[in-house]
């Protein structure tokens, strides 16, 4: 299977790669944890279909040490014991935020109020940072239709 623009030769599409690449560092130096940030990212690309970046950050989450258990369950999280209290907080805010169109309202002050117990503020801007690019990428990608399958851990540095 073939992308239907290859995103990696543009130059329209390197310069936004660029900046979303750029966006991304200010999240994974921040303060959230980075355990929580590649379940974020994983549960938000399930959600929208985006295998290029599933396959991606379970690689890279299975490269810094995440356990197979958990990242098998990621779909599953609400059933699933191996989360902590914040993770699943985390995951909560990362579904309503990226299902906005189908619920009124977008995120609820219920899932706001459990999320913002658990992080604080530059937490939380990172965490709703992060949800807002990984919806970005997984637009992208899935119009595009990259292929997933290939990556390689620590593929784009």
């Amino acid at each position: 299977m073939d992308a239907r623009l290859n995103l990696f030769a543009s130059p329209a599409s390197g310069k936004l790669i660029k900046h979303f690449t750029s966006a991304g560092k200010v999240i994974s130096d921040s303060a959230l944890p980075a355990a929580t940030q590649e379940l974020v990212k994983i549960r938000a690309s399930q959600i929208n279909g985006c295998g290029f970046c599933l396959d991606m950050h379970t690689k890279e989450a299975a490269a810094a040490g995440e356990t197979s258990t958990r990242l098998n369950l990621v779909a599953a999280w609400r059933e699933a014991t191996v989360f902590t209290e914040a993770e699943r907080a985390a995951l909560e805010l990362a579904e309503q935020g990226t299902r906005l169109a189908d619920a009124t309202g977008g995120v609820t002050d219920e899932v706001w109020a459990n999320a913002a117990k658990h992080y604080d503020e530059e937490q939380l801007i990172a965490l709703v940072s992060l949800i807002a690019l990984i919806n970005a990428y997984n637009r992208l990608n899935v119009i595009v239709q990259q292929p997933a399958g290939d990556y390689q851990p620590g593929q784009f540095g």
